[in-house]
């Protein structure tokens, strides 16, 4: 990536791990909640890495940026999680360059989700992208190429039916307690945890189910009211949380908890109880499954059930690949720009020197001499003149390299370069 100046390390990786090799616990030895990620990006700035997106999902946790070696992201990653160098290294990806690239287009689309076109992620790449660019470590590729991965995924939505039908973790949750619960809309399901896919499951409850005794319980109870006013469901303090246990047929936990907030010590019920735990890292404990009357279902169990919706989308994939490829292609383009563009910027300077020269010259040799319309006109050469070389560099016919070399040998340009 040297050649192109965006960066004074020389290579984009991403590194990260996923549900692909990674199971649940180890995916959440590697969670990074947002103070995490807020550290790991500060850090990265005090060691000079300029462009870095930190992103961390249910799914996968990644980073992208650039570095002298990826061993420089692999350590931020692991200084600010409880996961070592040596779990990262038996199930993590490491991508340089272009794969990094081709890596995050298809991450960015849904191609790459637990669930095919799946596109909660493309929020927490914006999310990312936000967070980067506040700490002043977001530069101009990093910002390009978050956009064109997010308008890939936009014309990808709009323009195919890879995210049609109802699939989704939040879905195959609801699903699995109609096909597991009897009678279901006459159960008492308890929600504990508002966050997005809590009020996803929520709101595919109460289309599906047609259940009424559905009852939220979240640590800031005002979340859980907004969404409780919005459905007319029950909201509990979370002081209650092992009363509401008690009498309730099934537990859904969606909280955000680097630990488990739910053990076999909070539940006093002899009827039978499904918990679905759809947290990352786990928040519910696995000796819950002690009990012989609770049944313990994880989200990456959810996230296999496969069904007809899913089958169709995958004939979709070809076209959705073809908008990668030509949004992606506008991007390389892009980029192949920043080869020639030092050598515009010294080019224009140079001019503007030249410009400057003759200006001060003809002004004292002329009595009559118009400063400022020959400014204007000079001007509008040198744009011009500037123009005609980028016109020519961006020429896929021409040898830009060639051309550049003799350009700033022509003209003795230095260059300022990152």
């Amino acid at each position: 990536m040297k050649d192109y100046h965006i960066s004074k390390n020389n290579s984009f990786y991403t590194i990260g791990l996923s549900y692909l090799k990674a199971d649940a616990e180890v995916r959440g030895k590697f969670s990074l909640n947002d103070a995490a990620m807020e550290n790991i990006l500060v850090e990265a700035k005090k060691l000079g890495i300029d462009g870095l997106l930190v992103t961390s999902t249910c799914n996968r946790t990644e980073l992208n940026g650039f570095a002298q070696h990826p061993f420089q992201l692999i350590k931020l990653l692991c200084d600010n999680t409880s996961g070592s160098v040596e779990e990262f290294q038996e199930v993590a990806y490491i991508y340089k360059n272009n794969d990094a690239i081709n890596h995050l287009f298809r991450v960015g689309t849904g191609l790459d989700s637990q669930i095919l076109g799946d596109f909660e992620i493309i929020s927490q790449l914006r999310a990312s992208f936000n967070r980067s660019k506040k700490h002043g470590i977001a530069n101009p590729f990093v910002e390009r190429l978050c956009n064109s991965v997010i308008q890939a995924s936009k014309r990808i939505k709009n323009e195919t039916e890879i995210s049609s039908g109802a699939t989704s973790v939040s879905f195959a949750s609801v699903r699995y307690i109609m096909e597991n619960v009897a009678d279901i809309s006459a159960k008492n399901i308890l929600l504990f945890g508002t966050g997005k896919i809590g009020r996803n499951t929520c709101e595919n409850l109460i289309k599906h189910t047609k259940n009424t005794h559905i009852t939220l319980i979240n640590r800031t109870k005002d979340k859980a009211e907004k969404i409780a006013g919005k459905f007319h469901l029950v909201v509990k303090d979370y002081g209650d949380l092992q009363t509401e246990i008690r009498s309730t047929d099934v537990l859904i936990v969606a909280t955000g908890a680097q630990s488990p907030t739910i053990s076999k010590e909070l539940i006093h019920t002899k009827k039978p109880l499904l918990i679905l735990d759809l947290s990352i890292p786990k928040n519910v404990s696995d000796n819950v499954e002690d009990l012989d009357n609770v049944t313990l279902v994880h989200l990456d169990q959810l996230s296999r059930i496969t069904d007809d919706t899913l089958e169709r989308r995958k004939q979709y994939i070809p076209e959705a690949e073809i908008i990668i490829d030509e949004v992606k292609g506008d991007f390389i383009q892009w980029l192949e720009t920043r080869k020639f563009a030092p050598v515009i910027k010294a080019l224009k300077k140079k001019l503007k020197t030249m410009k400057d020269e003759e200006m001060d010259y003809q002004s004292k040799k002329l009595s009559d001499f118009n400063e400022q319309q020959a400014d204007v006109i000079s001007n509008r050469i040198i744009q011009k003149i500037t123009k005609q070389f980028a016109n020519h560099l961006k020429d896929d016919n021409v040898d830009s390299d060639t051309s550049l070399e003799l350009i700033q040998k022509v003209f003795q340009l230095e260059l300022d370069t990152p």
